[in-house]
């Protein structure tokens, strides 16, 4: 009999980690969770409490895993200090973890706000330059780049998921272009854990959204097909958003009243 497959998430205390966990453990997936927070360990987990810089204790939470979702490290703008320890050097930490215990598969938490400074896509986009709007999104393209350097040095087939509104059901206008859901991400996070072919493949991490800004077919190339649409909820979603009408994917992380930095 086989045995039970075991994935790592780090991050495990945020939202997003919540909102998968039932679906995977739903499907019979062990996992292993990280987070520097304490978590609450459901039957089919096994809880760490240690920071992704800890080389030593990521090590022994990657050992044995058969893919790392790493979702750990800072959600938003902060100044450069703490971006760059939990965001870069944390995922390098990971990456290294990974490389060492032979793990092959990796899925990297990246944003859309690596491309945050262009104008919102007039019709949905297969690729975008890096453009980042904040430290927070520069953090993101170092993170996609040292994806990039371990897959090809050590042989590893890693998925760089462009995330943009991980949440239960969208709550704002913008977010019914860039919504993932929850079951879309785990659907995303098989495909990562099935597809083989070795290098960093970059994926917009959105559902099947009718109004969204980037297209699915890179998420096709390594078997990813959401099957969620946020027009679901379009109805629900009340006129007006949080975030200023500046005409840019990033929103409020490129506008002038949020200063590079300043946590927010």
């Amino acid at each position: 009999m086989a045995s039970r497959r075991r994935y790592l998430i780090t991050g495990a205390a945020g939202e997003a980690a919540r909102g998968i966990r039932p679906i995977l453990r739903a499907q019979g997936i062990e996992l292993t969770l990280l987070d520097r927070v304490p978590v609450t360990a459901e039957a089919g987990e096994t809880a760490v409490r240690a920071d992704l810089t800890d080389a030593d204790a990521v090590r022994d939470a990657v050992r044995g895993v058969d893919l790392v979702v790493h979702l750990g490290g800072l959600p938003r703008e902060r100044p450069w200090p703490d971006i760059a320890s939990a965001n870069i050097d944390g995922t390098r930490v990971v990456l290294e973890a990974a490389a060492h215990e032979k793990v092959r598969h990796v899925l990297i938490a990246s944003s859309t706000h690596v491309v945050g400074f262009w104008p919102i896509p007039q019709a949905p986009v297969e690729d975008l330059p890096a453009r980042p709007d904040s430290y927070y999104g520069v953090s993101k393209v170092a993170m996609e780049s040292l994806a990039s350097v371990f897959a090809d040095r050590h042989d590893m087939v890693v998925t760089l998921a462009r995330i943009g509104t991980v949440e239960e059901a969208p709550s704002s206008h913008r977010s019914l272009a860039t919504w993932l859901s929850h079951a879309d991400f785990v659907r995303l996070i098989e495909a990562a854990a099935s597809h083989d072919v070795p290098g960093a493949h970059l994926v917009w991490a959105i559902s099947r959204n009718t109004r969204r800004w980037f297209s699915l077919e890179p998420g096709r190339k390594v078997g990813y097909e959401p099957q969620d649409d946020a027009e679901a909820y379009a109805a629900l979603v009340g006129p007006a958003d949080d975030n200023p009408d500046n005409g840019l994917i990033g929103a409020g992380f490129a506008d002038a009243s949020h200063p590079l930095g300043v946590a927010w």
